[in-house]
């Protein structure tokens, strides 16, 4: 057993050489995903699906790891990683190359495994999703969860139809049946229904299984004709439902160590038409065993006690089981290796039954009985009525030729009864009997030893030639021809022999063993003497033909010789395609039916019956293109009329010119190693091959000259080329050249005059920067007068301004003066007049009251005149000084008022000292008051010197801005 560790490899192969799996336990190899950490672990998988072909599958593991395995091409490939571990996984899909995914998250994504892209992202369960189901067609599927299931079209991957059930029933699975347009619903209650996908219709339901034997069904499995359902449980009872009869018919008792069923699958097979009667059963130990369930035989089992198995999946074909481990790795099994009794054959059509053997046998007492019929099913029990017939031999008949007897328990000669009484086999059981008679050995290593060999060199362009439109299709044919060159040279120069091998190759492109066998038997029985003439047609066979047709149809033979009609035309184009460009494949089919039952010159006889039977078209045709045509296309025909015609000709033509007479009997290749084949002329095959080999080296050499010639050529075209770029940017750089000379010449010629534009202007700049300069030179002269005169004006104005103050300094002094010897006697005042009023208290209270009368009188008078006299004072001051303003306003030059002037017309303003003596004689309330208001006064006198000195300064300013120039101002001012 090969083991390969995937570690951080994104890429690799599955094993390094190659597998052979042993019979006891039958792993191809086991597949295990360790990190590289400090502590290293396995990651372990959890999910694995096959793809469509069963030669790819699909496996993701609990980090989110989706690896692809490609067990025909040995290569793994790391395609996605999602972060998070994958509940369910499916790989037929319609597009080949995508896959579903779902994930722990509840969703599901749709990848491309080659582009490693994402699809689409589909969302909608509220839980783990742990099944997926898609349809036939690779349309539709369905993912199942615990509490819902949902259909999704995977064109548009939009939901579009949703199950939705009681909380208290849950979801088992749900599915498509194969192959139909049916779904099938399992319930947590056992109940079963079927559903019509397109409308979602209920078709049936199927009844609960007898009480006696009722178990929970937890998982399930359907035969791949979807007739079959197998369903289990926490049970060793396995129950078998026929979904047509709808009906359990069968109970199947697994061993006792077999306590729970975890997994059911059926195991496929290329001859059984879909009707699988093997069937793998996981149980809960780790083991999964593989029983028929209709003798109940177990046949091999694969798991064991300390390997267990988690769960499996077969692949489509039956070839292989993956079967994810408990341990985490993943093991792949070769179901042929496993055991031969996988692929047996359903049971004979027919079952011979003898009589007791006695001493004396007589004819007419030796009978036998022979039941022809299906073979029973239960679905169908009504319909499996056994016929029964007495047949009478002779007694030289009583026993069989050995030759007649065929494998499995048929008998050729009884097998030619049954074709000519119905026309052809069964189809569901003509692969069989094919295989049977024709003897078919099976030999796998030698198979495998020329399929190991790879593609031959002589079919390398095959799809050159033949262009076919299914890859698979095209593959097959090509390892099939491959093989065939590899066990005989000749066939790797025969021209037709992709012809002869394709309508085979179509038919079992499942089985490639079997295909490159009934070829191989094919070409030694049925092509007897095709080679004797190799590379020209058998002219040997192609008489034979034509001395058969002159026999029976020398008016048809005369027709083909009027116009030039060979053997090579009308028979060859039948016998190197065997019929398959005339028929249709269910005529081809019967034909052969008939062709590998009988001797191999029944096949040459069909030529000369087709002929036969075609000849009234044959006869209306007189050009050569039209019977190339004819012997190239199909046409209208019933093959059972000519199947006669051929057994008419096989016993009416004579023994001398009978084909049979010069080809041998059929012979079956040999058991083991396969024949050798060597019925052509060796050393002309020798001699084409080392023709061959020598036209093939004089191709690689003249390949390789022919390389090196346009390898120069292409230099040479390259240095042309560069040649050629190089002279053209020569060319593009004289232009510019001369292009930038004619524009340097213009700019030179536009240079000069602007020289001549710019020398006059510069004779006029400098002529008017002369007067300028002279111009500046009296204004700087004019200003230079100004500012001496200015400067004469300020130091006058500073004069005036300083015996301003001096005479200011001076009133201010006089008029403190004064104001002293006011306070000092009106404190005298005061004084005296608090001495009064103590002697006048004691005047009666009426002489007070008429003396306050009479003071009160005397003060409102007083106040009132000295207001009047104030006011008068203030009002003539105020106007002489507005006056004097104006007037030095208007004539500021002329000879200012001296400030001592102010001064006395201030003093003048003031109240006389005579006239203070008389007011010191009123009363003390009046002093009080009129020495209150002096201050105001004195206050109110100091407020209007100082405006009148401000006022006086700003129209002394402004008398001088209107006499001076701007600029001067300006200087002044700065």
């Amino acid at each position: 057993m090969q083991s390969t560790d995937l570690g951080n490899k994104e890429s690799g192969k599955l094993w390094h050489r190659k597998p052979s799996p042993a019979a006891r336990d039958g792993i191809i190899v086991n597949i295990i995903h360790s990190t590289s950490d400090y502590l290293p672990k396995v990651l372990r998988f959890l999910n694995v699906a096959f793809d469509s072909s069963g030669d790819c599958l699909i496996a993701g593991d609990h980090q989110g790891n989706i690896y692809v395995f490609d067990l025909y091409g040995n290569r793994f490939n790391l395609v996605q990683r999602t972060a998070q571990a994958c509940t369910a996984l499916a790989f037929n899909l319609r597009r080949k190359s995508e896959f579903l995914v779902a994930l722990a998250d509840y969703s599901i994504k749709c990848f491309d495994r080659v582009t490693k892209e994402l699809i689409s992202w589909m969302r909608g369960h509220e839980s783990s999703v742990f099944s997926i189901s898609v349809h036939a067609s690779g349309r539709y599927a369905i993912t199942t969860s615990s509490d819902t299931a949902q259909l999704w079209d995977l064109d548009t991957f939009q939901r579009k139809r949703k199950l939705n059930i009681l909380q208290s029933v849950g979801i088992q699975k749900v599915f498509f049946l194969p192959l139909s347009n049916t779904i099938l619903s399992c319930f947590k209650d056992n109940s079963i229904f079927a559903w019509e996908c397109d409308t979602l219709s209920c078709r049936y339901q199927l009844p609960a299984p007898p009480e006696s034997s009722s178990i929970l069904y937890k998982v399930f499995a359907v035969t791949r004709d979807g007739r079959i359902l197998a369903a289990g449980g926490k049970s060793n009872h396995l129950h078998l439902w026929c979904l047509e009869a709808k009906q359990l018919f069968r109970i199947i008792q697994m061993p006792t160590k077999v306590r729970a069923i975890r997994h059911l699958e059926f195991l496929p097979d290329s001859f059984d038409a879909g009707s699988n009667q093997v069937l793998g059963v996981l149980s809960q130990d780790g083991v999964m065993r593989f029983v028929n369930i209709q003798t109940c035989k177990l046949l091999f089992e694969i798991g064991s006690l300390d390997e267990g198995i988690s769960s499996s999946v077969i692949s489509p074909h039956g070839r292989y089981i993956a079967s994810i481990m408990e341990n985490g790795s993943l093991n792949i099994y070769s179901v042929q290796a496993l055991t031969q009794e996988i692929n047996k054959p359903p049971p004979p059509l027919v079952k011979v039954i003898e009589d007791l053997p006695k001493s004396k046998l007589n004819s007419g007492d030796l009978k036998i009985k022979v039941t022809t019929g299906r073979v029973p099913r239960p679905a169908k029990s009504r319909e499996n009525k056994i016929q029964t017939r007495i047949l009478k031999q002779d007694l030289a008949g009583s026993f069989e030729n050995k030759e007649n007897e065929l494998s499995d328990g048929l008998n050729k000669k009884r097998l030619q009864v049954l074709l000519k009484g119905y026309g052809e086999y069964p189809m569901k059981y003509r692969m069989f009997i094919w295989r049977s008679l024709l003897q078919l050995p099976e030999n796998h290593t030698a198979f495998s030893s020329l399929e190991d060999k790879g593609v031959h060199v002589a079919f390398l362009n095959l799809q050159k030639k033949y262009p076919i439109k299914s890859g698979k299709l095209l593959r097959v044919l090509q390892r099939t021809l491959s093989a065939l060159a590899h066990w005989s040279a000749i066939f790797s120069d025969t021209p037709y022999l992709p012809l002869l091998a394709f309508p085979f190759v179509k038919l079992f492109q499942n089985n490639q063993l079997i295909c490159f066998e009934v070829v191989a038997t094919l070409i030694i029985n049925w092509c007897q003497h095709w080679f004797e003439y190799f590379p020209n047609p058998p002219i040997n066979i192609l008489s034979m033909i034509e001395n058969v047709l002159a026999f029976h149809d020398k008016d048809l033979l005369q027709h083909f010789i009027d116009h030039d009609i060979t053997s090579q035309l009308y028979a060859w184009p039948l016998l190197e395609t065997v019929f398959s460009e005339v028929l249709t494949r269910e005529e081809w089919l019967k034909l052969f039916d008939n062709v590998f039952s009988n001797h191999p010159s029944f096949l040459l006889m069909t030529v000369v019956a087709y002929n036969i039977h075609c000849r009234a078209p044959l006869l209306n045709c007189s050009l050569k293109d039209d019977f190339e045509y004819f012997f190239h296309h199909r046409n209208n025909l019933d093959i059972s009329v000519v199947i006669r015609e051929v057994y008419h000709l096989m016993d009416t033509t004579p023994t001398d010119i009978h084909p049979s007479s010069m080809l041998h009997v059929f012979v079956a290749l040999t058991k083991g190693q396969y024949p050798v084949f060597n019925q052509y002329p060796k050393f002309i095959v020798d001699y084409q091959t080392q023709e061959r080999e020598r036209i093939r080296i004089d191709e690689l050499d003249y390949l390789r000259e022919r390389q090196m010639v346009e390898d120069m050529q292409a230099e040479v075209d390259q240095q042309r080329v560069e040649d050629e770029a190089w002279y053209q940017k020569q060319e593009l750089l004289r232009k510019a050249e001369e292009t930038r000379r004619e524009l340097l010449l213009q700019e030179e010629e536009k240079m000069i005059q602007q020289r001549q534009r710019l020398a006059s202007v510069k004779r006029e700049l400098k002529v008017k920067e002369m007067h300028l300069q002279d111009a500046t030179r009296r204004r700087f002269l004019k200003l230079q007068q100004d500012q001496r005169e200015m400067e004469l004006r300020r130091l006058d104005d500073e004069i005036e301004r300083k015996n301003l103050i001096r005479n200011q300094e001076a009133v201010a002094k006089e008029t403190r003066e004064d104001a002293n010897a006011f306070r000092q006697k009106v404190d005298l005042e005061e004084h005296m007049f608090h001495k009064l009023i103590e002697t006048d208290q004691t005047q009666n209270q009426k002489t007070q009251k008429w003396e306050e009368a009479k003071e009160k009188d005397f003060h409102l008078k007083s106040e009132k005149k000295a207001s009047a006299l104030a006011d008068a004072s203030r009002k003539w001051f105020l106007e002489k000084e507005i006056n004097d303003a104006l007037e030095h306003a208007e004539h500021p030059y002329s000879k200012a008022v001296p400030r001592y002037q102010i001064g006395r017309v201030a003093s003048s303003c003031l109240p006389r000292t005579s006239q203070l003596n008389d007011i010191s004689e009123m009363d003390s309330s009046t002093c009080i008051s009129l020495n209150q208001r002096r201050i105001h006064w004195d206050t109110m006198e100091r407020d209007l010197v100082e405006r009148v000195r401000n006022l006086r300064q700003r129209l002394t300013v402004q008398a001088r801005n209107r006499r001076q120039p701007p600029h001067l101002l300006a200087t002044e001012r700065a």
